[in-house]
């Protein structure tokens, strides 16, 4: 059993912390532990598998890295995405990288992938904000239950792919629904449509 953490930690102090079972998350120093739902796992999968396939098929030098985490420039908070999609090359000059796993640096990001669960706002609000900083290059939110705030995915509310992609300095966000082919800047060729993804949890 993992003990609880009641005080806030260093990011330092997160990674020497970090167990080898589970999923964490450090925001502001204090630890968060990611306990998806079924359903939020095999969305994750579908679309980790698409991606896995896409990369393969064409032969591009990135990995998708199952439990890396990316280190954010505000105060001591890193976060495990759902799917990380990384230059295998820029992990050379990763400082820490070959010792715990971790991503400093946007610019060795192809893509990140966060599929909602009930803490919607972090993935809309907090690391949107976070990832635009480092100059990641593109980020999808996956709210296959359509979670989200209407200011985010409007009224009605329903489920949405918003694939934000990283121009001038900030994020421009384009979404998708339905019958939707998800365009995607990283891999333009992708054939996947918003229900595919949407749907995979059901």
């Amino acid at each position: 059993m993992t003990q609880t953490i009641l005080k806030p930690l260093t990011f330092e102090e997160f990674i020497a912390w970090y167990p080898e079972d589970g999923r964490y998350e450090l925001i502001d120093g204090i630890v968060t532990e990611m306990q998806p739902t079924g359903e939020h796992e095999d969305v994750t999968e579908f679309v980790a598998t698409a991606l896995t396939l896409e990369v393969n098929r064409l032969q591009l030098p990135y990995k998708l890295p199952r439990r890396a985490l990316i280190k954010a420039l505000t105060w001591n908070t890193g976060y495990l995405p759902d799917v990380l999609v990384v230059d295998g090359q820029a992990l050379l000059s990763e400082p820490l990288w070959s010792r715990e796993a971790t991503i400093t640096q946007g610019s060795s990001v192809r893509l990140v992938v966060e599929v909602v669960s009930t803490n919607w706002e972090t993935d809309y609000a907090r690391k949107s904000e976070d990832y635009e900083a480092m100059g990641i290059a593109e980020y999808w939110i996956v709210d296959h239950l359509g979670l989200g705030g209407k200011k985010y995915i409007g009224s009605p509310k329903q489920p949405t792919i918003s694939v934000c992609s990283w121009v001038n300095g900030e994020y421009e966000i384009a979404q998708f629904r339905g019958g939707d082919r998800v365009a995607s800047p990283t891999f333009p060729d992708l054939q996947l449509m918003a229900e595919q993804i949407l749907r995979a949890g059901r």
